[in-house]
């Protein structure tokens, strides 16, 4: 029941009255939850409202199926929660991630909106928050829930595309540059020689092996709560419940979803979320990996390394003319440290679940959704404004070979290691070659010591 009072109405629930802004979709628990939580303005992401809305009118189809609603209701709610899931009422959930523990405000503020949105559509029809939109539910599963499948909708449709790219555009690139011999470096110092391709081949691989990872933690995070309601034991729902609304999510999503194997650990702990946010932390220390060696390679260009170059996106120096920064890179790199922050957030909010339920599912949700949504954007950019217009300083990288003394490396086998060091260090202190100091010194045959120091030579086991 609600009365006008100037810009607002008057919501009346369990706990008494509540002002609530006249044009609110919301209702009383919503507006308690606004004046109790002015913490951080943080808001929950679109995919998890769609997870919500997706989750709610799934409900309301399978409470009609089973008998428990009527088929008016549940053509409301549905019509609803689909709005909700679509993204219509995104501006009437005004909730900050930093509120109860296991989410119960934002449960509430979605049965509400759909619930007034019912009214809307017929108001001869009365569809209560709780009674009928939150039928068969609690929060306490549908959240851990709306977490799995926003989670697994990320990552199956934004982040490992994102990250699938990535992967195609450095496979690319290594095999456009398997000829560009280069000088490899072992704590930063010149070792022995190595292709461009060949680095840039490992960068793939570790992008593969991401993938990899991510799908192995996709297995966990496709199992739903749905079904445990309070507890994990189901009171108030049907047997059935849990893995009904797992099959319409799974038919919405294109995605696996299924009823928990065990409801108390769906409820209790998070570890499913705390797995995938440890491969997106992989993930990440993967990218930095990647991120840091085009910087440095990147570097100069005329007085650092200068073996690549990455396209020019935008002036890198309010002071310095014609200064261009790997800013792409940079900003790979930042993202990579947000996305490891956020694991360690992650990790402690799973390590707080307290019996029978996780109380730090809000701020779980946030940090595991922006992981997923920072890498999927960020590898998207890099792939697209940095990769893909790499290119090799091939005479730099041929003219740096040359003259670094890891090249007497290959004389080692033939003339002992004490000799090849004692080259190595005449050649640095005189500023030759090795080549040509071996030459001066006539330490071999000038056919052999030609054919030991051909950097091709180098590049791979000889039996």
């Amino acid at each position: 029941m609600t009365t006008n009072e100037g810009g607002f109405r008057i919501e009346r629930d369990s706990m008494g009255e509540m002002k609530v802004p006249a044009d609110a979709m919301y209702g009383a628990s919503t507006a308690r939850a606004v004046e109790n939580f002015p913490i951080s303005g943080i808001r929950f992401p679109r995919e998890f409202i769609k997870a919500l809305g997706r989750i709610k009118h799934a409900a309301a189809e399978v409470n009609r199926d089973l008998g428990k609603l009527d088929a008016r209701r549940a053509e409301l709610i549905d019509q609803a929660a689909r709005e909700v899931a679509d993204g219509e009422w995104d501006a009437h959930f005004p909730l900050d991630i930093f509120q109860t523990g296991s989410g119960t405000s934002t449960n509430m503020n979605a049965n509400e909106v759909i619930a007034h949105r019912c009214a809307q559509l017929d108001a001869d029809v009365a569809v209560h928050p709780n009674d009928h939109v939150n039928m068969g539910q609690s929060s306490n599963d549908v959240i851990p829930t709306a977490i799995h499948v926003a989670a697994a909708d990320l990552l199956a449709h934004e982040l490992v595309p994102a990250l699938a790219g990535l992967h195609d555009a450095l496979a690319a690139k290594a095999r456009e540059t398997k000829d560009v011999v280069k000088i490899g470096r072992t704590h930063l110092m010149d070792a022995t020689p190595v292709t461009l391709g060949q680095e840039i081949s490992g960068w793939a691989r570790q992008v593969e092996l991401g993938l990899a990872r991510l799908a192995s933690a996709k297995a966990r995070i496709v199992e739903l709560a749905i079904g445990g309601t309070a507890v994990g034991t189901g009171l108030n729902t049907h047997p059935e419940f849990g893995a009904r609304v797992a099959a319409i999510l799974s038919r919405e999503y294109g995605l696996d979803f299924r009823e928990a194997d065990n409801h108390f650990e769906a409820q209790a702990a998070q570890d499913a979320a705390v797995e995938l946010s440890g491969a997106l932390r992989c993930v990440a220390v993967s990218l930095v990996k990647v991120a840091n060696d085009v910087r440095l390679l990147n570097s100069g260009p005329r007085c650092g390394l200068g073996e690549i170059a990455v396209p020019a996106v935008q002036p890198g120096s309010s002071i310095m003319p014609g200064k261009v920064n790997p800013v792409i890179a940079e900003s790979l790199a930042q993202v990579c440290a947000q996305v490891i922050g956020n694991d360690a957030a992650i990790a402690f909010g799973g390590a707080s679940g307290l019996l029978d339920l996780n109380v730090m599912l809000p701020v779980m949700a946030h940090n595991l959704l922006e992981s997923e949504r920072l890498l999927a954007n960020a590898a998207r950019v890099f792939a697209g404004k940095c990769i893909a217009g790499l290119a090799a300083n091939v005479e730099h990288c041929a003219g740096q070979v040359e003259w670094s003394m890891s090249m007497v490396t290959a004389l080692a086998p033939v003339i002992g290691y004490d000799r090849a060091a004692e080259i190595a260090k005449r050649a640095v202190a005189e500023g030759k070659t090795v080549r040509a100091l071996c030459q001066e010194m006539k330490v071999l045959p000038e056919d052999e010591l030609n054919r030991l120091l051909d950097p091709a030579s180098m590049l791979r086991p000889h039996a």
